[in-house]
């Protein structure tokens, strides 16, 4: 019996992929894209992750990321024997490796960089003469006896310091050795001593034998402590006065470390293990944190003190870099979540489609198998078993693609994405196809969504879906979406939308339908009422094609506008860090620009406008507050307000004490303002005249003059209408507010002054703004003609500088396959939505080809037809676009994504906008794309003979 079943199911099977191939090649390809779009996802999230992970702790600070064990001297109570063998090169090896090895994972160590020894906590004094003294104070000098010297160094001159005989802590002789940058600043050279003070005897004395070039000046062995590898200058905080002196290392033989408990520098020992981060994964960062947290003040750290000795402590800032990346991985994981949602529901969507193309195309052989006593469970298995063969091979195949295309990431979530994709066109084929045949059907029976009123059952069921996603939009904007982490139902916010907008637009579909062809019946032309009369009795304006849409729609603007948002935000930080395309400026803030070489850099070729300005940093403001009406509350003052007054930038007037007082030339500013995007203000409002007009060539400011000035809305806040007197390097006058503007060139503050230049005693430029496209050498060579202490800033190069990170770059990949996998769903909607109806109009042509329709008039039906849904679903998507963007705008912010991990870059929220042109650009595509469907049909169906169409006894 079983073998008979057997032999009869296998005929068919192949019966089915011999009578229809392409169909089933067609599955199998859309099968095999989603199934490795579906599987690469969790992939490509984990392989940025663990980039993004593996790269932050790669780039932190050596001193930040290594994990350092240090203990104190052995005690004074021991024996000396006993103190001098705890201190030498076998025991603090024997120590490190038992360290090591007793790391718990994920933490793992790079061997080749570890570190272990005795060096100095406390400065010691070095008075001999010959160093150097920059403000009299002599120099402080730390010194170390580590291992592994010889490995991470290259010998430039001298010696290898050595201890030719045991060192203890009666030794009153050691050799040492210094890095070149340290030889260089303080003067040290091969042969130089230096005495240590010792608790009993004479001094210590240090001997330099040798000058040292680190092999890997950035690596671990020699960043983790930067003494070590470059000394420094820094200042003292125990004079009353600005002094500064030297401070560095020496680098002591590695078993020198016993002559260093005879003095009074609080020796400590430590073993410095540098990261691996080779072979860490995203996912490993929560299990990395909670390592790290147990070794700082847990049980990793009772574990350490049972190898290292009772006193000893861990050291590291590695938990602080992975809650960091972990910081950033949670901001970027929503916005991730909304595109995956998205397009897995419009994928979703599209295979259920194609489910219903296929059960529509063999809905007659299915109701023949019926009538003639064919049982459902007997043709769903059937279908089961047909469909099977060609969808698991495929998804198969889409799983093993995707993890050789994207090679890091767990597998498992792969296998579940990909095995959800083959179980749903499995399941969903058969059932779709099964269900139309529970009770028999007439043939010929019309769709007709003018006339026709759809079941009780589907009215409350789209009621019900209708009820249930208007509550979860309503509940979504009552919380709000700024909750942190992900939310499925922040995430299914277009899901939503888009589920809302296809119920109710299906439900308001039929009444333009009604209302326009009621005028078309009474024209000449049967075009019109043949078109309106098609549309609405096609199949291809149903809920679930639109849902496609609706839903392809919105995930590819609100990816759009995330990608639009991350550029904008790099342009406008770019713009605050330079004020214009280009500046130059002086190294120190009072330095003034030469007008030599202003007038150099304004006559540069490609250079469009140039704008001084003289900017003065910690201008003093009045402490009295203003009353209300003060300036910048209205818009009354001056009608320049950019904004409704409040500082948006985080100043307020509480803050606005301490103000950059900015003096411009009023017609060349504006006109720079206007250039970049910046806010402008009329010149004419710091035009000053009689005893305030601009003064002549050296000529003295009064305090009795009143200045115009364009301020902040924080400044203007406090210093109201009234006069107020101001004490500045370029004149002391009184200023009186008479506009505000949000934001000036070139400075990020919130807190400003904008004065005319021409008003001021001193007004030299210290900054000249200039927009255009100079050549970047000719400017440079223009600023460098004139000394050495002028920098040139570029717009490009600062814009440059937002370069991602691994999980930037990750993050926005994915969205920019998210938006193309959208428009490519969108467009595969539209055309199974066409194709399901494709027999229908081709029999449609040849029929009406026999009265005497036209090829061009054919063609004009067809695409009137395509074009209710097509606008249907255009409009749609751009109101379900826009609603997604309003919805969850106000919880996102692009900061993670645009410019983190960019030192000094403007960090003030980024939140998204709906951008035009991911609302219209996928729109206009479909509309287009309907159209353009229509047209090749219509010029297929003229190609072939009505004979071909109409065949004897065919019922269509």
């Amino acid at each position: 019996m079983r073998d008979g079943k057997r032999a009869a199911s296998a005929p068919w099977i192949r019966t089915r992929l011999r009578t229809a191939p392409g169909a089933a090649v067609a599955l199998a390809v859309l099968v095999l894209v989603t199934a490795f779009l579906a599987a690469a996802f969790p992939r490509a999230v984990d392989a940025y992750e663990t980039k993004g992970l593996r790269h932050d702790i790669r780039l932190a600070d050596a001193g930040r990321s290594a994990v350092e064990v240090s203990r104190p001297q052995p005690g004074l109570e021991l024996p000396r024997e006993q103190r001098e063998a705890g201190v030498r090169t076998p025991e603090l090896k024997r120590i490190g490796g038992a360290l090591g090895k007793a790391l718990p994972e994920p933490l793992r160590a790079d061997m080749s960089s570890v570190a272990y020894g005795l060096r100095t906590m406390k400065p010691v004094l070095a008075t001999e003469p010959w160093l150097p003294r920059p403000d009299t104070v002599p120099p402080q000098l730390s010194y170390t006896a580590q291992t592994g010297l010889k490995e991470h160094a290259r010998l430039v001159k001298g010696a290898w310091p050595t201890t030719p005989d045991a060192v203890t802590a009666g030794s009153r002789a050691v050799r040492g050795a210094v890095t070149e940058k340290t030889a260089a600043a303080l003067n040290m050279k091969v042969g130089s001593t230096l005495r240590l003070p010792t608790a009993v005897g004479g001094p210590l004395t240090v001997t330099i034998t040798g000058i040292l070039a680190p092999r890997d000046p950035g690596g671990s062995y020699w960043s983790a402590d930067p003494l070590v590898r470059t000394p420094s200058l820094i200042p003292d905080p125990a004079s009353p006065f600005p002094q500064n002196y030297w401070t560095g290392t020496v680098l002591l033989a590695e078993d020198a470390g016993p002559a260093l408990l005879a003095t009074a520098t609080e020796p400590s020992l430590f073993w410095r293990f540098p990261p691996d981060p080779s072979e860490l994964t995203g996912p490993d960062g929560t299990r990395l944190t909670a390592v790290v947290n147990s070794l700082e003040s847990g049980p990793g750290l009772l574990k350490v003190r049972a190898i290292a000795g009772d006193t000893a402590e861990v050291l590291t800032g590695l938990g602080h870099i992975v809650q960091a990346n972990a910081r950033m991985r949670d901001a970027i994981s929503p916005v991730i979540a909304v595109a995956a949602l998205g397009i897995g529901s419009v994928a979703a969507v599209v295979l259920v489609m194609t489910g219903a193309l296929i059960a529509a195309r063999r809905k007659a052989e299915l109701a023949l198998m019926r009538s003639r006593g064919g049982s459902l469970r007997g043709i769903g298995g059937r279908l089961l078993a047909e469909t099977a063969v060609t969808v698991v091979p495929a998804s198969a195949l889409g799983l093993l693609l995707a993890v050789l295309a994207v090679g890091e990431g767990r597998w498992w979530p792969a296998a579940l994405a990909a095995t959800g994709v083959g179980l749903l066109v499995c399941v969903a084929l058969p059932l779709r196809t099964t269900l139309q045949h529970i009770r028999p059907t007439l043939h010929g029976a019309r769709e007709d969504m003018v006339s026709a009123r759809p079941s009780r059952r589907r009215t409350v069921a789209e009621l019900t879906l209708l009820v249930l996603a208007v509550g979860a939009v309503t509940a979504l904007r009552r919380r709000g979406t700024s909750g942190g982490g992900t939310d499925l139902l922040v995430s299914g916010a277009p899901v939503l939308v888009a589920l809302i907008a296809a119920l109710v637009l299906v439900r308001l579909y039929p009444l333009p339908l009604r209302l326009a062809a009621r005028p078309m019946a009474r024209l000449r032309g049967a075009i019109g009422f043949l078109s309106l009369a098609r549309a609405g009795r096609s199949s291809a304006g149903g809920a679930l094609p639109l849902l496609a849409l609706l839903l392809a729609l919105a995930t590819a603007a609100f990816g759009g506008s995330v990608i639009a948002g991350i550029g904008d935000a790099r342009d406008d930080a770019a713009l605050t860090a330079v004020g214009a395309d280009a500046r130059i400026s002086g190294r120190s803030e009072r330095a003034t620009l030469p007008d030599e070489l202003v007038r150099t850099a304004r006559d540069l070729d490609r250079v469009r406008n140039a704008a001084p300005l003289r900017i003065e940093f910690g201008v003093t403001m009045p402490e009295t507050a203003a009353g209300d009406g003060g300036a910048g509350s209205g818009p009354d003052d001056s009608g320049t307000d950019t904004g409704p007054g409040a500082d948006t930038g985080g100043g307020d007037a509480a803050g606005a004490r301490a103000t950059t007082m900015v003096g411009v030339d009023p017609a060349s500013y504006t006109r720079l303002a206007r250039t970049t995007g910046l806010p402008d203000f009329p010149s004419g409002l710091l035009k000053a005249t009689g005893p305030s007009a601009p003064l002549s060539e050296g000529a003295e400011s009064g305090p009795e003059r009143v200045l115009p000035v364009i301020a902040s809305p924080a400044v203007a806040a406090r210093l109201g209408k009234e006069q107020h007197a101001v004490d500045t390097l370029s004149g002391n006058f009184k200023v009186q507010v008479v506009g505000t503007v949000e934001r000036v060139a070139s400075l990020a503050s919130t807190n400003f002054l904008i004065v005319n230049s021409a008003s001021l005693e001193e007004r030299a430029p210290t900054t000249l703004l200039l927009t255009g496209a100079p050549d970047p050498g000719k400017l440079r060579a223009a600023a460098d003609g004139n000394g050495e202490e002028f920098v040139v800033q570029l717009r490009s190069e600062e814009r440059a500088r937002y370069v991602n990170t691994p999980m930037q770059a990750g993050a926005e990949r994915i969205y920019l396959a998210a938006v193309a996998a959208g428009a490519g769903y969108a467009l595969l909607a539209v055309l199974l939505s066409l194709l399901q109806t494709a027999p229908e109009r081709k029999t449609l042509l040849a029929r009406l080809r026999t009265m005497g329709l036209t090829t061009g008039q054919g063609r004009r039906l067809l695409a009137f037809e395509a074009t209710p849904q097509a606008l249907l679903a255009a409009g749609g998507g751009l109101l379900t676009g826009w609603a997604t963007i309003v919805l969850l705008s106000p919880g996102i912010d692009l900061v993670p994504l645009a410019l983190a991990g960019v030192a000094g870059s403007d960090t003030s929220p980024v939140t998204l906008r709906a951008d035009l042109w991911p609302l219209a650009l996928p729109a206009a595509g479909v509309v287009a794309l309907a159209a353009a469907v229509a047209g090749v049909q219509a010029w297929w169906a003229s190609r072939r003979g009505s004979i071909t169409e109409l065949r004897a006894g065919d019922s269509r």
